[in-house]
């Protein structure tokens, strides 16, 4: 007990002196969001015990999967820390498991486990009593699950096959909850699946609801993952392993080529590259795969597309990936790297995304004109976004070869690393737009205007990357030393912002997604295929000549959304910023 509580005060004293500037914003714009949802769940508690049961289950996912996608979870405390006490793997786990209760994930995490105490309020005291020991096994249910599942993929990450194989999982269970609404169809599930009352997640409510038996479970389960964590934990010391096999030396005639070859060796022996290829390679196929189980093929050939714009979501932060290796390249004055990567990315990439659309397209018979469009602009648009966001917007990470016994966190910054993702999720999509207009409206010209602007898209930010490379190099390389970012002459305005202000950005750029995609691009891929009054598509439930306008009002909203959050956190002079 005395080491789980100087764990957890030390776990505190880290987060009282850590939480400063972005990454507290960060977290404040976490808190709030969670705050928002927890109070969601605990309406459900007054609606219906069942959508309560789906929301925990929600919960529980998320847990599970959100540190697999978010850099390896909260590790303000890693074990390496404590390698030297000789403390049992059991009392370490233990105590560890104590400081990981402290945080604001937990913290939101147990407001919505409130849910339980209402439902145990409004059947009786002896129901309401039950809830408040489920409340805290139901909690360390949803941590040590997200601790066991961290520690098995980072096991899994210390060899190619468990690399290869974690990330065909992954992304395979992140595409069906994406498309969840197919199975729902396919079963004939209109409500609730009954199943989720089974799961540990609604184990909680009901021991709540009178089944005591579940309250035991919680407890059992408490007890055997907390034994399994303390099993990985000491299966978590040994290093990262690489290949020992011969390679064939590199040879090239050129820098760029000596840069293409030297990526691409990275590509085939780093296992976190590995691992984040094959998982975009099967959330794309899974996803467009997914409606195949009613007998509509019509997403199948935009296997490709999706594949690329998650590839080059991985790969958002491929400098801060490398780490300080950038002073190889820095070494060399007037020399830059940015086309040497361009060309690897798309080395890597375009075979597989060419691969995936033809052979697909080719299955389902078209639409040629479209699919051709989309693959050549994002294409060209992801190999020249991936360097140009990695250098303007760049988060320190963890060099490959002092990576920790974590394999997954290659940075400290997990937010910046989520907020990365999405916006080069959302800029890559935006690269295809005019493209898929034209070839929708105009057929084969859109294959033009695909490779037109995938190539200026290609060609433009390439350069731009570039000249910020070579005339900020050193200070991006003091960045991914030291981890904090240098003052400059141009300010972006997010810290002079009002709280109101800066709660817009955030809104924005948090939930801008939202209309653009699914309630505006997708929805226009349901409109045109036919596919109609599905799920929460609100256009595909529209009268037949208000669809298209719905769609595109949704389109328009997402892209003000962001557009507001951009105009506010432009860059300025910071004469400008003083005068302000």
């Amino acid at each position: 007990m005395a080491v789980a509580l100087t764990m957890a005060q030390m776990k505190v004293a880290v987060l009282r002196h850590a939480f400063h500037g972005r990454r507290a914003q960060t977290a404040g714009t976490g808190a709030a969001l969670g705050a928002l949802f927890a109070a969601g769940t605990i309406y459900l508690a007054f609606v219906d015990p069942d959508l309560l049961a789906a929301g925990y289950a929600v919960w529980l996912l998320g847990w599970m999967l959100g540190p697999v996608f978010m850099g390896g979870g909260d590790e303000t405390l890693r074990p390496e820390y404590f390698s030297l006490l000789g403390l049992p793997p059991r009392r370490l786990a233990a105590g560890l498991l104590v400081a990981a209760f402290v945080g604001v994930a937990p913290l939101v995490s147990l407001t919505a486990l409130l849910g339980l105490l209402v439902v145990g309020v409004r059947l009786g005291v002896a129901n309401a009593v039950v809830a408040v020991p489920a409340m805290a096994l139901q909690l360390a249910v949803f941590v040590l699950l997200s601790k066991v599942s961290v520690a098995v993929i980072g096991l899994a990450l210390r060899s190619r096959l468990g690399a290869i194989a974690s990330g065909v999982l992954n992304g395979a269970i992140l595409a069906a909850l994406g498309q969840i609404w197919v199975f729902f169809v396919a079963f004939g599930q209109t409500g609730v699946p009954a199943a989720v009352w089974y799961l540990p997640s609604g184990w909680g409510l009901l021991a709540v609801q009178g089944d005591w038996w579940a309250l035991a479970a919680l407890a059992v389960l408490v007890v055997l993952l907390l034994g399994a964590w303390a099993a990985l934990l000491g299966r978590r010391a040994g290093a990262t392993r690489t290949s020992a096999r011969g390679r064939r030396p590199m040879t090239a005639a050129t820098v760029n080529g000596a840069i293409v070859a030297k990526e691409l060796r990275t590509w085939s022996r780093d296992l976190v590259r590995n691992h984040q290829l094959t998982f975009a390679l099967s959330y794309g196929v899974c996803f467009a795969a997914s409606p195949l189980i009613l007998g509509w093929d019509g997403m199948l050939p935009y296997a490709g597309p999706i594949f690329v714009v998650m590839a080059a979501a991985m790969a958002s932060n491929v400098y801060g990936t490398d780490g300080t290796a950038l002073w190889l390249t820095l070494m060399t004055p007037g020399v830059s790297d940015v086309r040497g990567r361009q060309l690897a990315w798309l080395s890597a990439q375009a075979p597989v995304a060419i691969v995936l659309t033809v052979v697909f397209t080719a299955i389902t018979g078209g639409p040629w004109p479209l699919m051709l469009a989309l693959l050549s602009a994002l294409l060209g648009g992801a190999a020249g976004l991936v360097p140009l966001i990695s250098v303007f917007a760049l988060v320190p990470g963890t060099d490959p070869h002092r990576r920790a016994g974590n394999p997954l966190r290659t940075s400290e910054d997990d937010g910046g690393l989520t907020g990365l993702a999405y916006l080069m999720l959302v800029l890559v999509i935006v690269t295809g737009v005019p493209a898929a207009f034209v070839a929708v409206r105009y057929g084969w010209a859109g294959v033009a205007v695909g490779v037109l602007t995938g190539v200026l898209c290609y060609w433009g930010f390439g350069l731009l990357a570039e000249r910020r490379l070579c005339s900020h190099g050193p200070e991006l390389l003091d960045v991914m030393r030291t981890g904090r970012k240098p003052e400059t002459t141009v300010k972006f305005r997010l810290d002079q912002l009002s709280k109101t202000q800066k709660s817009i950005v955030w809104w924005c750029f948090g939930f801008g997604a939202i209309p653009l995609v699914p309630q505006g691009i997708i929805a226009t891929v349901f409109v045109a295929n036919d596919m109609l009054r599905h799920s929460w598509f609100l256009a595909t439930y529209m009268p037949p000549g208000l669809r298209y306008p719905v769609a595109a009002a949704f389109i328009l909203l997402g892209l003000a959304m962001y557009g507001t959050g951009l105009w506010f956190v432009r860059p300025r002079p910071s004469g400008e910023g003083a005068a302000a």
